[in-house]
């Protein structure tokens, strides 16, 4: 008797478009307002740390003589925090979800050895600058 109930709904269903999505062959869309992940343009990144000061849950953490930036995805709550402190605006936060994994890691980004060059001579430069200024300031 409970197939006679549910022939009704079954044949009704034949003829209505489906409800489900059509997940794999059209990609998801993600609302508005979601906040998605975190991602970071690393040769942009001036390596402060004041993403990593802002983090709540302390997922951020900036190596600034390695070059390196790392973060824990499965501890990140996407805040925004970090997005917001940034000064220079290369963390930005991406609608939708990183690929899931087996185990639980953190992912560390390492800047171009270009740019790791170019930091490295700033900083010699600046450090010349600034024992010249030492050593006039010394004479007089």
């Amino acid at each position: 008797m409970a197939i006679l109930k549910f022939a009704p709904e079954a044949l009704s269903n034949l003829f209505k478009p489906p409800v489900t999505t059509a997940y794999p062959a059209k990609p998801a869309e993600y609302p508005e307002r979601s906040r998605g992940h975190i991602e970071i343009e690393i040769d942009d990144c001036i390596s402060c740390g004041l993403c990593a000061r802002a983090c709540p849950c302390g997922t951020i953490s900036v190596d600034r003589s390695a070059g390196t930036w790392t973060i824990d995805r499965y501890d990140c709550i996407a805040c925004g925090f970090c997005v917001v402190q940034c000064p220079k605006k290369c963390l930005t936060m991406v609608p939708g979800y990183q690929t899931p994994g087996g185990k639980k890691s953190s992912v560390t980004y390492q800047k171009s050895p270009e740019v790791l060059a170019a930091e490295a001579k700033k900083r010699e430069e600046a450090a010349a600058k600034a024992a010249a200024a030492k050593a006039a300031a010394a004479k007089e």
